[in-house]
């Protein structure tokens, strides 16, 4: 799952301030329509789609090529999943830096990085080191990118339309998980060099759309207040969880991920155990099972994010978050293909529903210098939580019924979320969180 962490930041409405407390007065609802009629967002969409698409057929030609040449699942495994090793380990510092220059610099440039290491994958008779090593230089160029892109959508929406933009871009993103991954798997067995060059293609596009579509607006950090980088990324982690209203989504985001990803995670090891002996039926089961989760994402976006009122959009939160795990319960009984898929929709349609209005939650407490920063923690976190789930989950499914540990472990969830959402802040709490970083915000910038 991508482009969900809790970091997004919002602008101001027509009528209300910028960071007007919740349900201090009505709000009017945004549509799509609204949205996808201000041209730098969709420039800024588009370039994102362009390279999520690009993304997920690199990691499908990329896997293949390993596996042809080593024969080896678990560098097959190792290969697809290298995408998330700068997160784990370079995440919030490779954010920071992005918050010290403008945010459309630093996506353009990470474009045009990414664009030639891949390029460079694609070069035939590379060992299986250096393609590793070019891999993992070119997900380098992801959290910066990623940071400056979740920046900046505030300068570009304002009020409820970042909400809208929020579920638009998961939407979006799950498409283009689904269309990548089809395309993807297609034109790996057939020529898996050709989906490498057109991922290079798709940095270069989305490069030139966010040049001339995105205007360039300024570095928000004041060079002189540059202090050591480390010291820099040690902030955002201080802002993030010293905040009681910002640690509480926190909290909950991240317990909530730890169960959602799950069924995408083992999806093969599911398959293997509802068609076992069958290779054309595994495969068809994996695909359906790995799909599921993000079609349910995409309507979870569209229904919530475009016919829900702001303020019962809020109101959801909880008790969408709830239901993330609960709809894994019923693994306990063994379900069929079909319940399996059903099970992984919903979970990702409650996910889907809450990480919109959460993130506008967030990101009213959160200052303005912190905005990349604070992606970084978050999607670091995030990361974290969906590798160590999926490698706890498939380390217990070694010894036990695959059925019984989701199971189990969603009822886990259960509990984790319950006992995350009993230290949720009072309103007061998020209000008053909200009003010192609006008195933040509107300081004036010592020079």
């Amino acid at each position: 799952m991508e482009d969900h962490p809790v970091v997004h930041h919002p602008a101001r409405t027509n009528t209300p301030p910028p960071n007007e407390p919740p349900g201090s007065q009505p709000e009017q609802r945004a549509t799509f329509g609204e949205v996808l009629a201000i041209r730098e967002y969709r420039g800024m969409l588009g370039a994102s789609v362009l390279s999520w698409i690009g993304d997920y057929l690199a990691k499908a030609a990329v896997t293949t090529l390993v596996y042809e040449q080593t024969q080896s699942a678990g560098m097959a495994a190792a290969t697809f999943a290298i995408s998330f090793a700068p997160w784990v380990l370079l995440g919030p510092m490779l954010a920071a830096v992005a918050e010290r220059y403008p945010y459309r610099s630093v996506m353009i440039i990470s474009d045009l990085a990414r664009m030639v290491l891949i390029a460079l994958v694609a070069v035939p008779g590379l060992p299986i080191p250096v393609l590793l090593g070019l891999l993992f230089l070119t997900a380098l160029g992801n959290p910066p990118y990623e940071a400056a892109r979740s920046a900046l959508y505030p300068a570009i929406l304002t009020g409820d339309r970042l909400v809208v933009g929020i579920s638009l871009n998961i939407s979006a993103g799950q498409a283009a998980q689904i269309g990548g991954y089809l395309a993807g798997g297609v034109l790996a067995a057939l020529n898996p060099r050709m989906s490498l060059l057109l991922d290079a293609g798709t940095f270069a596009a989305s490069a030139l759309l966010l040049t001339l579509v995105v205007r360039h607006r300024p570095a928000v950090a004041n060079p002189s207040a540059r202090r050591n980088l480390v010291r820099e990324t040690a902030e955002g982690f201080r802002v993030v969880f010293g905040i009681p209203a910002l640690r509480a989504i926190a909290v909950l985001v991240f317990s909530v991920t730890l169960f959602a990803i799950v069924p995408e995670g083992l999806a093969a090891v599911w398959a293997h155990h509802l068609a076992p002996g069958e290779d054309s039926g595994r495969g068809f089961a994996q695909g359906m099972i790995m799909l599921a989760n993000p079609a349910g994402y995409v309507l979870g976006g569209i229904v919530v994010g475009r016919f829900m009122a702001p303020h019962v959009r809020r109101s959801l939160i909880r008790p969408l978050a709830l239901l993330t795990p609960i709809m894994l319960v019923p693994a306990l009984l063994n379900p069929s293909l079909t319940a399996v898929c059903l099970m992984a929709a919903a979970c990702g349609f409650c996910l889907a529903g809450m990480l919109p209005a959460i993130n506008g939650l967030f990101v009213q407490a959160l200052p303005n210098v912190y905005r990349a920063r604070a992606f970084g923690v978050m999607q670091g976190g995030v990361q974290i939580m969906q590798g160590g789930a999926v490698l706890i989950t498939g380390m217990l499914a070694s010894h036990w019924p695959l059925h019984q540990v989701i199971g189990l472990w969603s009822v886990a969830g259960v509990v984790l979320v319950l006992v995350a959402l009993s230290a949720w802040p009072p309103h007061e709490r998020f209000t008053a969180a909200i009003e010192r970083a609006r008195r933040l915000n509107e300081a004036p910038v010592a020079g």
